[in-house]
């Protein structure tokens, strides 16, 4: 298991698990540095629609082995603990409320 920190300076725990159900899909491929790095540095953050309590850290990627696409990781926020919920290629960013960048 990982502890990362996302923009928001918070902790965020990446299993091990987690990690391995994200890479099994093949469009993935090479992208688990990356998870770190968009936690960190989000193009755009939104909150969920469907959850108050999940973020979706978004950064797009003009070349990936399916062509460009949004990097979208989700992360489920409890009280007092944050994890990667699993992470994905979209065409676009989800709709949701904008948390980052701060304005």
């Amino acid at each position: 298991m990982k502890t990362l920190t996302d923009c928001f300076n918070q902790a965020v725990r990446l299993t091990d698990e987690r990690l391995a159900h994200i890479l099994e899909h093949a469009e993935m491929a090479g992208m688990a540095a990356e998870i770190e790095r968009v936690l960190r540095q989000p193009q755009l953050v939104r909150r969920s629609r469907s959850a108050s309590d999940v973020r979706l850290f978004f950064e797009f990627y003009a070349q990936t082995i399916v062509g460009g696409k949004w990097l979208c990781i989700v992360v489920k926020y409890g009280e007092n603990d944050a994890f990667v919920v699993t992470a994905y290629l979209t065409d676009k960013p989800k709709a949701g409320e904008d948390l980052w960048p701060t304005k």
